[in-house]
């Protein structure tokens, strides 16, 4: 028997790439996984069993409320909440002077606004069970200080912050909430844009202590552990998942 097993996970940005590596190791641990990502989220779902996908903008709150109510409905409750979609391979690498303030609040929205929206969304359903996990997707970026990428790094280094606090906020109810923060990783996602391939992957391998590519299965037992019962007293922290790039 898996460790997540009678347990329901929502994984957001988990039709491809490192969510769906997560959702992939959550679901072999037992879990029952709900879907939820802009595009192809019922397709993803029919890979587990009773898998609910739902379609769903993370960066909107009325979507994000349908998200969480429709999950409970669904499956009959929520345990653990992934917050892994976000923004990253399509944003150009440039000077933060050149960044439009348009593209830096839409970043913000997708990659910070959204957490504070769905864990707000499902707290309500943690508690009814008496207690969950939230397991927050940031970056190794914010710890290295890369430059050009500065709303990038921004949004993933709140997420850390973000992380901290609300883990002082639930703790009594129960509920854990942490984060992982993976390196330069070769998901889907940036394999489909070859230029962020080309500048960026060489110089992490070389960067590395462990030098070879970041792959999304490299992430999935950090968060697997963070959603399940062996870290039932692991909160407010953040594992840094890069090869060896930063320690801290």
């Amino acid at each position: 028997m898996g460790t997540l097993e009678g347990k329901v996970a929502l994984v957001t940005g988990a039709a491809q790439g490192i969510g769906k590596a997560i959702a992939d190791g959550l679901a072999a641990e037992g879990a029952r996984i709900a879907v939820a990502d802009l595009q192809g989220a019922e397709r993803a779902a029919e890979a587990y069993p009773d898998g609910v996908g739902i379609t769903v903008d993370v960066a909107e709150e009325a979507d994000v409320e349908r998200m969480t109510a429709e999950t409970v409905e669904r499956c009959g409750g929520l345990d653990v909440l992934v917050n892994n979609a976000g923004l990253y391979a399509s944003l150009a690498m440039r000077p933060f002077t050149e960044i439009p303030l348009d593209e830096w609040r839409r970043v913000m929205d997708v990659n910070v606004a959204s957490m504070f929206l769905t864990c707000r969304a499902a707290v309500p359903a943690f508690r009814e069970r008496g207690g969950g996990a939230v397991v927050n997707i940031s970056s190794g970026t914010p710890f290295r200080g890369v430059p050009f990428l500065l709303h990038y790094v921004t949004s993933k280094g709140a997420i850390v912050a973000f992380t901290r606090a609300l883990a002082k906020e639930l703790g009594r109810d129960g509920i854990r909430v942490n984060c992982v923060a993976p390196g330069f990783t070769m998901s889907d996602g940036v394999k489909d844009h070859p230029e962020v391939v080309e500048q960026l992957r060489d110089v992490s391998v070389a960067a590395r202590t462990i030098q070879r590519d970041q792959v999304p299965e490299d992430v999935v037992g950090a968060v697997t552990y963070l959603a399940g019962p062996a870290a039932s007293f692991v909160t407010g922290q953040t594992i840094v998942i890069d090869g060896g790039q930063y320690f801290h």
